[in-house]
């Protein structure tokens, strides 16, 4: 087995508002650096690991990186939960910059045009990418896996959501049906993660796909028809206002396409089939030349009880359940199915906590928690199985502490955090997650970090901007016709 992890988180500033410096020069260039860039916003990092054959080494170079963030940030702090800090108004969260060169630009342009279909608030949500791999497996096996994830993924927002409350400011102006906890801070009481809720990553013009995972080729056609279909009200905002120059260096560009995607990035789900791509290719024909690589899985909240935002343990489980889909009965999925998964999603994500909490399994009812102590046993010999191939116990005990969060729901995370916000933080969710994540800085802070390490890390930051500068010197095509070249519908195909 195989995994590595993309991690996000937003910088923020000491009194826990959204900073809106631009990315530190001395973290390397966001366009080439390999393990630290970022995603929707200047304020918000992504690092990324390597590829790892077990949990501590993933988890000691994703430490790394971190060590290596705190040394070039000030005294800023990463925020350390998925719900955004206090944020300011849309037009204030500063787009993610990439510099001058076509692909550069491109990046920002895809960014605005995620700000006028979602809102840039909804963007600034964090979480934990954990991307799996093993050998040998067909596109059909990795099929059979994600159909099961999406089958089964409930029992991570029940198991690892952490994102029960959020700051008022992220929802102001917007509908909502969360409580209020206290002023400035809002939740639902048997919440597991608003992050995978209705206020999530949620789409309504992506509600409409039904996606098939029955095959590469159904798979690929319902994407395609996605990147390609003109969507009206995007056809609304237009690709371009040629009268307006809007943000610095953008020349009025709003969005990459008019379709219901953009480009593939922006689809939506809690598990992706993925293949490294090459220089300027698309992702969809890569998946389609040369088959899937690794799943990408995207339900993980991170953990604010955790400097780095996830554990070995739960890694461990995330292998367990992992192996457990792939190698389970997996029937085709179908409009129906996919359906039904949405609302087990929503259901687990607004109320996983919630007694008695009815999910819908093949036309019928079936509790939450009888559900989740099925899938829990049946995952017993597969952890099993990997101990006796490592050695120890490891994953057993990954599996009885799942085991033992199922019995005692005070101790889920999305649970702890609230307790702690009651108990100790003034019934505020900005109180809570800033003291947190001066917990983690300091600690992170202490770790020691071998000289020889810096090095590296600052060898990797001058060859970053190197290689920036050097693609920027290359581009020879005006913007507009890169665009068009880039999102032709032939350069999807195999």
């Amino acid at each position: 087995m195989r995994r590595g992890i993309e991690k996000e988180s937003l910088r923020v500033r000491a009194d826990g508002k959204l900073s809106t410096l631009p990315h530190p020069a001395s973290l390397g260039s966001a366009l080439t650096h390999p393990h630290i860039t970022t995603d929707f916003s200047e304020s918000q990092l992504e690092l990324i690991t390597g590829v790892h054959a077990d949990a501590e080494s993933c988890l000691e170079e994703l430490t790394r990186i971190h060590q290596f963030v705190y040394r070039n940030i000030g005294e800023e702090m990463l925020w350390c939960a998925s719900m955004p800090c206090g944020l300011p108004g849309d037009d204030a969260i500063p787009l993610g910059r990439y510099g001058r060169s076509n692909v550069g630009l491109a990046k920002t342009v895809y960014r605005m045009g995620l700000g006028y279909r979602y809102g840039r608030r909804m963007q600034t949500i964090s979480g934990i990418h954990y991307n799996f791999s093993l050998p040998g497996v067909s596109n059909e096996g990795y099929f059979s896996l994600i159909r099961n994830f999406r089958r089964h993924s409930w029992l991570l927002l029940y198991l690892f959501g952490a994102s029960p409350a959020v700051c008022s400011s992220f929802v102001a102006g917007r509908q909502h049906d969360l409580e209020t906890l206290q002023a400035g801070t809002l939740y639902r009481p048997g919440a597991t993660s608003l992050r995978m809720g209705r206020l999530g990553y949620q789409s309504d013009a992506q509600s409409s796909l039904a996606v098939s995972y029955n095959s590469l080729e159904s798979y690929g056609a319902s994407l395609q028809d996605a990147l390609t279909r003109p969507y009206p009200p995007y056809e609304k905002i237009g690709v371009r206002d040629p009268s307006a120059t809007g943000e610095e260096g953008l020349d009025g560009y709003r969005q990459l396409a008019t379709t219901l995607l953009q480009i593939e990035n922006e689809f939506y789900g809690t598990i992706r089939p993925k293949r490294t791509i090459r220089q300027g290719e698309r992702p969809l024909h890569a998946l389609r030349e040369r088959g899937i690589e690794y799943v990408e899985v995207r339900c993980m909240d991170l953990d604010p009880f955790c400097p780095v935002g996830i554990e070995a343990p739960t890694m461990r489980f995330l292998d367990i359940f992992l192996l457990h889909c792939l190698l389970s009965d997996s029937p085709p999925d179908s409009p129906e199915e996919i359906a039904a998964l949405g609302r087990n999603q929503h259901r687990a994500a607004a109320r996983g906590r919630e007694p008695g909490l009815q999910l819908e399994r093949n036309g019928a009812e079936v509790g939450l928690r009888e559900w989740s102590e099925e899938i829990v046993l049946a995952c017993q010999p597969i952890a099993e199985a990997l101990d006796r191939a490592h050695g120890g116990d490891l994953y057993r005990e990954a599996l009885s502490k799942a085991t033992a969060a199922l019995q005692d729901p005070e101790s889920l995370p999305s649970a702890r955090a609230l307790a702690s916000m009651e108990g100790k933080h003034d019934c505020t969710y900005v109180y809570f997650v800033l003291a947190q994540s001066l917990q983690h800085r300091n600690a992170l802070r202490e770790l020691p970090l071998a000289e020889s390490l810096l090095a590296e890390y600052s060898r990797e930051v001058e060859t970053s901007f190197a290689e920036q500068r050097a693609i920027e010197a290359a581009d020879t095509m005006p913007f507009e016709i890169y665009r068009q070249r880039y999102l032709d519908p032939l350069r999807l195909r195999a």
